[in-house]
């Protein structure tokens, strides 16, 4: 499972039977901190290369930009090749299951199918403390 923004617009392609295949970079960070004797531990970053197929890929073709916030679910996979110079290659992906995006849609664009409707880009998203407090309503979860 990931939460993470997309570095760049995915990158689609159709296979010859129709398939669609589309890849995305997706940033990961860990949040900085301060240990008890006041050393800065600095923010750190990962990339992640998470892979997209058919209808899945479908949709972040139609739906997922640069910038946007995803959660994804999947498996890790690795592979190795070599290049035209007979460089070996290591690639770690994400083979994708299940996303879910977590931005606000843009005003003006479409809905994708299955999701709910997202609040425009100018009004504030509802987090789970908006809608009950555990003080307000002890029956239910806050999220």
């Amino acid at each position: 499972m990931l939460i993470g923004n997309v570095g760049a617009e995915p990158q689609v392609r159709y296979l010859d039977t129709g398939i669609c295949v589309a890849q995305v970079r997706l940033a990961t960070t860990e949040r900085g901190y301060t240990l008890p004797n006041g050393t800065q531990v600095p923010d750190r970053t990962e990339w992640h290369n998470v892979v997209f197929w058919r209808k899945l890929g479908e949709t972040v073709e139609k739906y997922v930009h640069k910038g946007d916030k995803l959660y994804v679910e999947g498996k890790i996979q690795s592979r190795t090749y070599d290049d035209r110079q007979g460089v070996r290659h290591q690639i770690v992906e994400i083979m994708a299951d299940n996303m879910e995006m977590l931005t606000p849609r843009r005003e003006g664009s479409p809905v994708a199918p299955g999701s709910a409707q997202q609040p425009a880009v100018n009004q504030p998203a509802v987090s789970a403390q908006t809608v009950s407090s555990p003080q307000e309503n002890n029956d239910e979860m806050p999220f």
